[in-house]
């Protein structure tokens, strides 16, 4: 594991254990139920998505639609929050706002997944109201989204890279010269994109030297996070919270 910690997101015992989506195999993703779930299982780290309401309300959701997922329909960037309020995931639990998970859970952090645009200020405004810039990063896989959330938030915000960041990354690990945002802190990435593999050796070894953490997702089998953490990898996403927590306890490493 990388040895520095270059933002106090990152200050955490060993490897860090992420509920994405709270758990989404429980088939309640991001949900304060969910949410509920994991942090009595022993999370502390959480991987959820924001989109922002027409009215701009900062709602914790994964889809651009509430129809996958809820007994709702619409886009939600053209729905006021009085009518996204109304529909249930699984047609059971409500579509929190993210600024009410992070008062129910204060000793939670989040990894935070800005899916558009209009969900990227708000949240930065609700960061900065109310003084949780140690517990959120922000994630995208827009490069140019996350650049801009840094000149507006400057170094207290925490980021990983986008799409384009990860691709530098990859090249400099391979000794080709490539221009890298510095202020990201972590690199969060899948193992493969299209069939180019990402995580390996020589790609963590790139990323510690540079100070940064990886993180892997989304990892269900109990073997690859087993291979993913002899390789190193300093933090690892997962839907299947039960599996992830007893690799990490049969390792000595769940805290």
């Amino acid at each position: 594991m990388s040895t520095s910690v270059r933002h106090p997101f990152l200050d955490h015992p060993g490897p860090i254990a992420f509920a994405h989506r709270g758990g989404a195999a429980d088939g309640l993703e991001n949900t304060a139920a969910q949410f509920r779930r994991a942090v009595e299982l022993g999370y502390r780290y959480i991987e959820t998505d924001v989109h922002a309401t027409a009215d701009g309300r900062l709602v914790a959701f994964h889809d651009a639609t509430l129809d996958r997922v809820t007994d709702g329909a619409g886009l939600i960037a053209d729905l006021p929050w009085e009518d996204v309020r109304q529909a249930r995931v699984a047609g059971r639990e409500p579509v929190p706002l993210f600024e009410e998970l992070l008062e129910t859970f204060p000793e939670v952090r989040w990894n935070v997944d800005v899916k558009a645009e209009p969900a990227l200020r708000p949240l930065l405004d609700l960061i900065g109201r109310t003084g949780a810039w140690e517990r959120v990063c922000v994630g995208s896989f827009s490069e140019a989204r996350l650049v801009r959330a840094v000149r507006l938030a400057g170094p207290r915000l925490a980021t990983s890279y986008g799409t384009r960041g990860v691709l530098a990354l990859r090249l400099r690990s391979w000794g080709v010269p490539a221009a890298l945002r510095r202020s990201a802190v972590a690199a969060q990435v899948p193992v493969s994109q299209s069939g180019v593999r990402v995580v390996d050796p020589l790609f963590v070894r790139a990323a510690h030297a540079r100070g940064l953490h990886v993180h892997v997702w989304t990892i269900n089998e109990p073997e690859r996070m087993h291979r993913l953490l002899d390789l190193g990898v300093d933090g690892i996403m997962t839907d299947h919270i039960d599996t992830l927590r007893k690799v990490m306890e049969e390792r000595g490493t769940w805290v």
